[in-house]
């Protein structure tokens, strides 16, 4: 599920793989395994990606439909 969820936020915003594995500091290639689920994602890269996109680790897990973070 966040396999789906990290790429359909990045498609929503217009972006393409190699601009998002920019921000991270990664390959686009190490990005790629992410979004296929052929790698775990890690902890930091998680958080990293929950705050560039505004949304909550729990929305990313799919432990909540609100992308809502609490404050």
């Amino acid at each position: 599920m966040i396999y789906t969820k990290i790429r359909d936020l990045r498609e929503d915003r217009d972006l393409n793989q190699t601009q998002v594995a920019t921000i991270l500091g990664m390959s686009q290639t190490g990005y790629s395994k992410y979004e296929t689920g052929e790698n775990d994602i890690p902890t930091e890269i998680l958080i990293k990606l929950a705050d560039f996109y505004g949304v909550s680790i729990d929305f990313l897990l799919g432990q909540t439909n609100n992308p809502k973070r609490n404050k």
